[in-house]
């Protein structure tokens, strides 16, 4: 791979002192040297100071605007197409316009806040140097991209983030053909990049792709898997690490910050810039050159000798993997990003080159800057002041329940260990870590990992609860069914934002969950009504110690109700459902949450004058039979309820009551579950309207299988 281009030796100077304030969060290692142009060019991205502060751009002075910040450049750009001709002193005004622009829009729709800000300057020179969309370029973790928006002709759709029809929060194929790849959940970009890179290259095209990678995202085994592979096919394509210390999501407890996760981010904060190894690796590539033969083979040791020098374990570890590393870089210098990215794009290289960016998340608002968390994801808030429009909900969060059950089981059990996959705020677990920092470990964005690390644990006596996200269990299945399942492990699985789940769309709706975990033959699959329900089926998991046990919950509040004393869960008695209100001719059989919307189609069908029957399964596996076997036997009709997928609960009933013999008679059963379509992000409400699973759609449902069209269209109404 020849990029000897690079006449690092005249690039190299030190951060100094002074520069420390607005240089790096990294800046405080006082090896690393970032500046990678000369100083002439350094200049004009200089920060100039004046009395009381510092004095640069419209976000550097703290002004922030309640109204639309003046954004006069940024106004003239629709398309990267427009970015073409501006000099590097405009496209910093840009930069800096359209870090205004990023702050004012999340402001009034809420969403990822401190990713993007840390990004701006990345966004503008990837949108300066490369031609999008014929240049492919992938964002991973998707929430990044809100930049990438804004130049990409979506400017006039920001106030629409994350609403129903409006955009998503994360890139996506079928709203931009600058979107190359959908990433809602991280670590994909580079087995995406460098399948697009094979393609192009056996259907005979020249363009670029650029895989921009960060924000935890490197933490996860598929990136190294696909730079393994990148290394060997020898692909042209380009992968930009995003580095901003950031591994959990977001990286805090609640006493605030924590230190990345995992031996990269200790690897990726030593690496360093040495003037005179740089200068001996030049003379290495010179040698090269000259002489071949032989000598050919000392010069390579000395230059991969320099560069591990240079660069610590990580760049050697890259380099290991196959790709060409050029770094570190500062990721808000325009003028080097610019340059670097030029260089390698007008390079001809064979094989892929890894790009290290450092940057700071939350970038360019202080609020964002000083923040545990970064501003990682905000609701609607004040720009002058950062201050979060929170609304007071009367009940807590199902994640802070279960977290507070969790704490309750631990307090009784010494062998309870909590785990989760860099979400510690997003599960509850961040509460959990401050009780007991010795029994709570946070992964990275790892979630097969995760569960085999569980699966040990329970090996060793201990009682793992692992805390996943329900869509981002799905990153982990083979090792849930061959690691935990049958190996009859008691792994417990605590499954977060079961069902719909608002703005973040598709990508983070837990749809599939009980399907895919109901067929595993050792698993125990159950799901609160309730939030009260909840710290019983905590209870119950742990008392479960011959099987692996699941349980899924929403997001979104709890609805009320008393809970159980000191949060001491009462453990369920396995495969126990019951019976909610006694009624006739039709039982809906609920499962999870939605059993509360069967209680309000209850409500509905009784103005009509018909009383009806609603239990609570609790548990899909395995099912409360004889409930079943008297419900079907009693009523005209059974409808089973649920906010999952086809395949779920009510397929297990179907299954059971078919070869019962229950489905041979006059019993007209039902099945309620989401469309068999991805629903798109939007409110709750609408989510759940365009499900079909709403109280009025399930009794309506009711009307229609007795023959009583009118009321079925009135209770629509």
């Amino acid at each position: 791979m020849d990029l000897c281009a690079f006449a690092y030796p005249t690039f190299v100077s030190r951060v100094t002192p002074s520069d420390n304030r607005r240089s790096l969060p990294l800046a405080s290692h006082s090896q690393w040297g970032l500046d990678l142009l000369p100083h002439s060019q350094h200049r004009h991205n200089q920060v100039k100071k004046k009395c009381g502060g510092v004095y640069a751009s419209l976000s550097e002075r703290e002004e922030y605007y309640s109204q639309r910040p003046p954004t006069p450049l940024l106004d003239t750009i629709n398309y990267p197409i427009h970015m073409k001709n501006l000099s590097t002193k405009e496209l910093k005004q840009l930069a800096d316009e359209l870090r205004s622009d990023v702050i004012f829009s999340v402001s009034r729709t809420g969403g990822h806040l401190g990713s993007s800000l840390g990004v701006v300057e990345l966004t503008v020179a990837i949108h300066y140097v490369f031609n999008t969309p014929q240049d492919k370029i992938l964002w991973d973790v998707g929430h990044q991209s809100y930049p990438h928006k804004i130049l990409t002709g979506r400017r006039d759709k920001m106030h629409t983030m994350r609403q129903t029809n409006g955009l998503s929060g994360f890139t996506k194929r079928s709203e931009s053909e600058y979107d190359s790849f959908g990433t809602g959940h991280s670590s994909t970009t580079i087995s995406a990049g460098l399948g697009m890179a094979v393609g192009r290259d056996m259907k005979g095209r020249n363009n670029n792709v650029v895989a921009v990678i960060g924000d935890g995202a490197m933490t996860a085994g598929q990136a190294y898997e696909a730079m393994n592979n990148a290394g060997y096919l020898d692909s042209d394509m380009i992968v930009i690490l995003n580095d901003n210390k950031q591994v959990s999501l977001p990286t805090a407890t609640l006493d605030g910050p924590i230190p990345p996760v995992g031996a990269l981010s200790s690897a990726l904060s030593r690496l360093q810039s040495n003037r005179p190894l740089r200068e001996l690796r030049e003379v290495a590539k010179g040698v090269t050159k000259r002489i071949g033969g032989p000598m050919h083979e000392l010069a390579a040791k000395v230059d991969e000798y320099a560069r591990g020098m240079i660069s610590g374990s990580g760049s050697t570890l890259f380099e290991e993997l196959g790709l060409y590393y050029i770094g570190p870089v500062d990721g808000h210098n325009i003028d080097d990003l610019v340059a670097i990215l030029k260089e390698v794009k007008s390079t001809k290289t064979t094989g892929p080159v890894l790009i290290h960016v450092i940057t700071e998340k939350g970038r360019g608002y202080p609020y964002a800057e000083k923040a545990a968390d970064k501003y990682h994801g905000v609701t609607k808030f004040d720009p002058p002041t950062g201050k979060q429009f929170k609304s007071k909900a009367p009940t807590q969060s199902y994640t802070t329940y279960f977290a507070e059950a969790l704490i309750a089981e631990a307090e009784a059990d010494k062998d309870i260990i909590g785990i989760h996959a860099a979400m510690g705020g997003g599960t509850g677990m961040n509460l959990f870590q401050r009780r007991f920092p010795t029994r709570c470990f946070d992964v990275g964005i790892a979630e097969q990992h995760a569960v085999t690390f569980a699966a040990g644990l329970a090996c060793e006596g201990l009682k793992p609860f692992c805390a996943i996200y329900s869509s981002f269990m799905q990153r982990a299945y083979d090792q849930v069914v061959h690691d935990v399942d049958l190996q009859k492990l008691p792994v417990r699985f605590a499954m977060d934002r079961a069902g719909l789940v608002g703005a973040d769309g598709p990508t983070h709706c837990g749809s599939f969950d009980v399907t895919f975990m109901a067929c595993l033959p050792n698993m125990v699959v159950m799901a609160p009504s309730d939030e009260a329900e909840l710290f019983h089926m905590v209870a119950t998991a742990a008392a479960i110690n011959d099987r692996p046990s699941c349980f899924r919950y929403p997001r979104g509040n709890g609805i009320g109700v008393e809970l159980p004393t000191g949060n001491k869960g009462i453990p369920i008695e396995i495969g126990k459902g019951r019976i909610l209100i006694e009624g006739e001719r039709v039982a809906l059989l609920g499962y999870g949450t939605a059993v509360q919307n069967c209680l309000a189609a209850a409500s509905l069908v009784e103005r009509h004058g018909l009383n009806i029957t609603v239990a609570d399964a609790r548990f899909c596996k395995p099912l409360d039979r004889s409930l079943i076997r008297s419900l079907a036997k009693s009523h005209e009709v059974l409808i089973t309820v649920e906010e999952g997928s086809i395949g779920g609960f009510g397929s297990h009933v179907a299954q059971f009551m078919a070869l019962d013999g229950l489905l041979d008679g006059k019993l007209k059963w039902r099945p309620m579950v989401l469309p068999d379509r991805y629903i798109d992000h939007g409110s709750p409400a609408d989510q759940l309207s365009l499900a079909g699973l709403t109280p009025s759609h399930i009794a309506a449902t009711v009307f229609n299988i007795l023959g009583q069209t009118r009321e079925a269209l009135e209770v629509m109404s």
